[in-house]
C-alpha cells in the first residue's frame, strides 16, 4: 500500500465516521453523549487530522528520496 493510498482510506474512514458521528449526535443529547465526545471522538479526529497533515508533509520527501535511490 502506498503512502497516498493510505492516506486517502485513512480521510475517506474519517469523512465517513463523521458523518454517522453526526447522525448519532443528532438523536444523542445527554452527559455521556458529550462526555463521549469530549474523552474520545474529539481526540481521535484531531489525531486523525494530524496524522492526515504529517502524511502530507511526508509524502514528498519519500518520494525524492525514492527517485534519489533509483
Amino acid at each position: 500500500m502506498s503512502l497516498t493510498t493510505a492516506s486517502v482510506e485513512l480521510a475517506d474512514g474519517l469523512k465517513t465516521a463523521a458523518a454517522l458521528w453526526e447522525e448519532v449526535r443528532d438523536g444523542w443529547d445527554d452527559p455521556v453523549r458529550r462526555a463521549f465526545e469530549a474523552e474520545y471522538w474529539l481526540p481521535l479526529k484531531a489525531q486523525i487530522e494530524s496524522t492526515l497533515a504529517a502524511l502530507e508533509r511526508l509524502a514528498p520527501v519519500l518520494a525524492r528520496a525514492q527517485q534519489e535511490c533509483s
